[in-house]
């Protein structure tokens, strides 16, 4: 059963932007694992948390490390978020002409 969705764009210059001038922004924001993406990357990921936020209601407490994307062996993107480990996450990833966008739905896995 579908819990939620969310979807979110990020302007890729503009995140780049406000990295650069708030540079422990990047910490708040994006895992270890993420942090040394390129720009495009961090954006699609930042829409992706968005997505997230959507998806669940804004759940009080949520922090943006809280959901990471990480690449499956095969090359496509899989989501992660602490505390929702009983959701099945899908999500799709895209940047082109300096927007990235994500797409986030979160599927319960006992159907209901």
């Amino acid at each position: 059963m579908i819990v939620g969705i969310g979807t979110d764009v990020c302007d890729v210059g503009r995140l780049q932007s406000a990295l650069a001038r708030t540079p422990s922004l990047a910490a708040r924001i994006f895992t270890e694992a993420e942090v040394g993406l390129p720009p495009a990357s961090l954006a699609a990921r930042f829409a992706a948390k968005e997505s997230v936020a959507k998806a669940l209601g804004r759940p009080r407490g949520a922090r943006w490390r809280d959901a990471e994307v990480r690449r499956a062996a095969d090359g496509r993107p899989v989501l992660f978020v602490a505390g929702y480990e009983h959701l099945t996450w899908h999500v799709s990833l895209a940047h082109d002409a300096g927007i990235a966008t994500a797409f986030v739905i979160a599927e319960d896995r006992g159907g209901g």
